[in-house]
């Protein structure tokens, strides 16, 4: 039976130490800020807003909301970028995705100054994660890191399998797996003999989206299970990517949905905008 990694619980720890570090640099006159951006009124998006909102009242980080209607323009949003790139009072800017269709996400990322990048998708911080430097590193592959970490587990030297190559979530933990001495795979829901390859993990990070999509004979016995995925099922409940009641069973080691990597990448954030501010200060 694994044991669970409680990303909740984590978190807690996170923002405390966070709020310990935003004191410090109040006592030097230097206040954190965070700027949200969100655009429309997709509900899913707001949630997530609203709680990234409250992590950081919570540390003593100020949050500056930009709620701007579903026709605003790409040069309407880019001109609000580029005047938050210049007040000394934001040391993040966050845009909350997905965007309406009529934008393009990749400009509005790529307009984000990469200091103040806080979700660590600008290419300068992608690059800066491929070559191990300082930066900004994307926020949940950078919770997953945290998790495993947090129970002694050691990466270096183990196989680890990531099934799912997003810019935020797949490339990226592949990455800073590479850095810290792990044999990585990364496959997709349409790789060849998907089970025979996960089935090698010493470590399994699912981030495919696809509800109970890992099952109990694609995990090796002893393996650390990794749930990125948050997906409703049939019923509506929120459940991940793994068929958490039979894999669990065959883990050493799982995280839960809810309550496990999504508290963590909330936690990240508030981590990369206090780093932010320190840089700065």
């Amino acid at each position: 039976m694994a044991e669970l990694i409680d990303g909740k619980a984590l978190a807690a720890e996170i923002r405390q130490a966070a709020a310990l570090r935003v004191k410090s640099l109040n006592e030097r006159g230097k206040t954190v800020g965070l700027a949200v951006i969100i655009v429309g009124n997709d509900p899913a998006s707001r949630v997530y807003v609203n709680n990234k909102k409250k992590a950081c009242a919570e540390v003593g980080i100020e949050s500056f909301e930009y709620a701007l209607s579903e026709d605003t323009t790409q040069d309407e949003l880019l001109a609000l970028i580029e005047k938050l790139n210049h007040d000394d009072r934001v040391d993040g800017i966050l845009c909350q995705l997905p965007l309406p269709k009529h934008l393009n996400a990749d400009a509005v990322i790529d307009s984000i100054s990469p200091d103040k990048d806080v979700d660590g998708f600008h290419a300068v911080n992608v690059g800066r994660l491929s070559l191990n430097k300082q930066g900004m590193r994307p926020c949940t592959p950078a919770g997953v890191m945290r998790m495993l970490q947090s129970k002694g587990i050691e990466v270096e030297g183990k196989h680890c399998v990531v099934i799912g190559r997003s810019n935020i979530v797949g490339k990226p933990a592949a990455v800073m797996l590479i850095n810290a001495g792990a044999t990585v795979t990364v496959c997709n829901s349409k790789t060849k003999n998907l089970s025979e390859i996960t089935r090698q993990a010493d470590i399994l990070i699912a981030a495919v989206g696809r509800p109970g999509f890992v099952t109990a004979d694609m995990v090796k016995d002893g393996a650390v299970v990794i749930d990125v995925g948050i997906n409703r099922d049939e019923n509506g409940k929120l459940c991940g990517d793994v068929d958490f009641d039979t894999v669990k069973e065959k883990a050493s080691y799982i995280t839960p949905v809810p309550g496990g990597v999504g508290p963590m990448t909330i936690a990240e954030l508030i981590e990369n905008t206090v780093l932010s501010a320190e840089l700065k200060a």
